[in-house]
């Protein structure tokens, strides 16, 4: 009889065998099962890996399980073959022999025979690791025209149940047919009166949700039954609603996982807002949190059943992330204004390195200043309030020292200035002759210019002031001795010129003393001379003797003042000369 065989009913069992396989056989990774119908009989090649071992025995009592879960139509002969991937031979093979134990479409059941399968004994194996050189082999390749199925790994633990009911497609062989029982093929389905329930009740759930703990109970609900639906094989007439079941209980389930996660990360940034952030990059990682909480709020629509939930979240979360710009906005404010501190600070000392002038050194105090107030600004809620903090313990000592050498050099120019202003009072009174006082100067001047710190900018120039200012003062202090005597000599020629008349003038100048009889005198010693005889002549007498003692008094006075002398009449006639060493 010839046989007709659909191929996805050949793809079906091998499909099934190699499920089974991979869930029995732990020791392999990779299996590949075909099936072909030759001669009336049923053939079965299982092929692996070249680089594991196996035990035939479990192999071929794995196939026979399966095929005692199936049922035939009429008695019938299976072959099972056992061969490494790319070998033409196989290495080991087993024969069996099913017989009919039920009727189809008559609903007659037949009772089964003392032996349904053949037993799988030692004999009925042959096992060819090697084949015999000396023996000639056919070619075998009887599933040259089988079906391919694509190479299963071990993905799952889920043993397939086979129930007894006819493998689904049909191996006709005079009327023999398989049918294969899985979830949702033949029998009820469970999952998916679940999945349809959990899908019409779960927009109620969702709306009624008022919190994460509760959004987060519907989508566990949505996951495990969109899960659930996996089961369903793909021959199942109702594979095509489960995939639909599951994209939609996906979807939902990912929307509201969208919507926790969301509402973690707010609860994540709501738990770090509860402490004082130590640092701007804190801020900034807060501030990304509650973006990556409010960016998935956003995408859900008004006719969204979460969107009651996530608009009353979205609020306050945009009102919290508000709040954490602010924060960022002044805190960079504060940021910037420490960094300026230091840059100032920077600048001060560089100042400080070439200040050469009383105006350098204000401009050093002047920078410091700055620095140190900008730093004195930043609030106590600042990130950056402990690090002002600590360059404050840095810079007022410097700021002392600025102001401090600051103020010495405004001393010194001070100094140095009113050294130079009292020189010049002095240079005044020296061009008036008046002597005493410019010597009184010139002595202050040079006094006040020693007084220029030997550490300030200004101690080079007092210093240059010292030598001239020496002179000045001896020249002025020499001229104050000689005007001293001048003025001892006036007095000694006042009293010796006048004695009850005025006896004599003088001039006294460099050159000498200069003195001229009067004419009031001159006269009584003429009169004196001319009449020595008369009433008077002890006068005549006198007057003689006077001039001799006038000329010896008026000697002595020059002769103190280190001057010449030269006494004249009232008619300019000289009567004594007294010259220097004479």
């Amino acid at each position: 009889m010839k046989v007709v065989v659909q191929q996805e009913d050949l793809q079906l069992l091998a499909k099934t065998l190699q499920e089974q396989l991979l869930v029995e056989v732990s020791s392999v990774e990779v299996f590949e099962v075909k099936c072909a119908v030759n001669k009336d009989g049923l053939m079965i090649l299982t092929q692996h890996e070249p680089d594991v071992r196996v035990d035939t025995k479990i192999i071929f009592a794995v196939i026979e399980e399966v095929l005692q879960s199936l049922t035939p139509h009429r008695e019938q002969q299976v072959q099972c073959f056992l061969r490494i991937f790319g070998e033409q031979l196989p290495y080991a093979k087993c024969f069996l022999t099913l017989k009919q134990t039920e009727v189809f479409g008559g609903g007659e059941v037949g009772e089964p025979e003392e032996e349904y399968f053949s037993p799988i004994s030692s004999s009925a194996l042959t096992y060819s690791p090697s084949l015999d050189e000396t023996e000639e082999e056919e070619p075998f390749d009887p599933f040259a025209d089988a079906p391919n199925l694509p190479t299963a790994k071990r993905t799952f633990q889920i043993k397939p149940i086979f129930l007894g009911a006819a493998l689904m497609g049909m191996i006709v062989l005079g009327g023999g047919a398989y049918l294969l029982t899985r979830p949702c093929v033949m029998s009820e389905c469970k999952e998916i009166q679940n999945a349809q329930q959990l899908k019409t009740k779960s927009p109620q759930l969702m709306r009624r949700a008022k919190s994460e703990k509760e959004l987060a109970a519907v989508q566990q609900q949505l996951a495990t039954a969109s899960t659930a639906l996996n089961v369903i094989p793909s021959w199942s007439p109702r594979h095509q609603e489960s995939e639909e079941l599951k994209t939609s209980l996906s979807g939902r389930s990912e929307k509201i996982n969208q919507v926790v996660k969301a509402l973690q990360t707010a609860s994540l940034a709501t738990q770090k807002v509860q402490n004082p952030a130590s640092s701007l990059e804190e801020l900034q990682a807060r501030q990304h949190l509650w973006r990556q909480a409010i960016a998935p709020l956003e995408t859900i629509s008004p006719d969204s059943e979460l969107y009651g939930l996530v608009q009353g979240k979205l609020l306050n979360y945009r009102v919290r992330l508000h709040a954490v710009n602010q924060q960022i906005f002044i805190e960079e404010k504060w940021l910037k204004k420490l960094t300026a501190a230091k840059a100032v600070a920077s600048a001060a000392e560089k100042q400080e390195a070439t200040a050469k002038s009383l105006n350098d050194w204000e401009k050093v105090r002047s920078t410091w200043l700055v620095a140190i107030n900008a730093l004195n600004s930043i609030p106590l809620t600042s990130t950056g309030y402990q690090e002002a903090q600590k360059l404050l313990v840095d810079y007022k000592p410097k700021l002392v020292l600025a102001r401090d050498r600051a103020t010495k050099e405004q001393l010194a120019l001070k100094t140095y200035q009113q050294a130079r202003i009292t020189a010049n009072q002095a240079k005044l009174y020296q061009q008036q002759n008046q002597w005493q006082a410019a010597a009184t100067y010139w002595d202050q001047a040079l006094q006040t210019a020693k007084k220029v710190p030997q550490d300030s900018l200004y101690y080079t120039q007092a210093q240059s002031l010292i030598e001239p200012y020496s002179a000045a003062l001896k020249q002025a202090q020499e001229k104050v001795q000689v005007v001293s005597s001048f003025e001892q000599t006036r007095t000694d020629l006042n009293k010796t010129c006048i004695n009850g008349i005025r006896i004599c003038t003088f001039s006294i100048d460099n050159a000498g003393i200069i003195v001229r009889l009067t004419p009031e005198y001159d006269q009584v010693r003429q009169n004196n001379l001319a009449n020595p005889y008369s009433e008077n002549s002890s006068t005549a007498i006198d007057v003689t003797n006077h001039l001799q003692i006038l000329r010896e008094a008026l000697a002595v006075i020059a002769e103190n003042a280190n001057l010449s002398l030269f006494l004249y009449d009232s008619k300019n006639q000289v009567i004594y000369t007294r010259t220097l060493g004479g």
